[in-house]
């Protein structure tokens, strides 16, 4: 069975970077993305509206950019939401089937349940994530923190109420992970250098 690596993370933790370095050190498959472009390709969606569902709750509704029936004979009129999550759940499973990998997000933890994945979930100080974001801000959006952090917080909102639906379990919680990291104040590459030692199978000694 392929080793698999799926990271949560809060908005602005550097979860995203830890699981490149990770995939980048291991020599693992990296999905993040991809999973959008890779749903948006089968089921004839745009990938802005993918990505729409997958960062909101689900029971919000948003405008279809593509006219397209999910599947052929299907109407709109259902849920799409859900029918997103089952392709997304088809295509997480192939990635993780392919090679090892990292996942991150799409509630791939849960998804892979029965593959026992380590589980990673990345958090940190509100200062730390709003310094992180603010790096991303686009300039003419000239965003003070205050405005930063209320985008942050209803951000990791939609992702805890998406995973909540989906999975059952409370997004962040400990106990659904196999480890949890506060990279406040910490070098993301530091961090993936010490989980590598960590998953990395222990070489053999040299024979004397």
């Amino acid at each position: 069975m392929n080793k698999i690596i799926t990271i949560g993370r809060e908005l602005g933790s550097g979860g995203r970077e830890l699981g490149k370095r990770l995939s980048e050190m291991l020599g693992f498959a990296y999905y993040d993305n991809e999973i959008i472009t890779g749903i948006a390709e089968k089921t004839e969606l745009a990938e802005s509206y993918v990505k729409q569902v997958l960062e909101h709750s689900p029971m919000a509704s948003f405008p279809i950019t593509i006219g397209h029936s999910f599947y052929p004979g299907v109407s709109m009129s259902m849920d799409q939401a859900t029918n997103i999550y089952v392709e997304q759940s088809n295509i997480i499973t192939e990635m993780a089937d392919k090679s090892d990998c990292v996942i991150v997000g799409r509630c791939a933890d849960y998804i892979l349940r029965d593959r026992h994945p380590f589980r990673i979930f990345v958090y940190a100080a509100p200062e730390y994530r709003i310094e992180r974001c603010r790096k991303n801000v686009k300039e003419n959006e000239m965003l003070n923190d205050r405005q930063i952090w209320r985008n942050i917080r209803k951000v990791d909102r939609h992702r805890a109420k998406y995973y909540m639906f989906y999975t059952g379990r409370k997004w962040g919680d400990k106990n659904n992970y196999d480890i949890c990291i506060n990279t406040t104040n910490a070098s993301i590459k530091s961090v993936a250098e010490a989980l590598v030692k960590m998953l990395r199978p222990e070489e053999e000694s040299p024979t004397k």
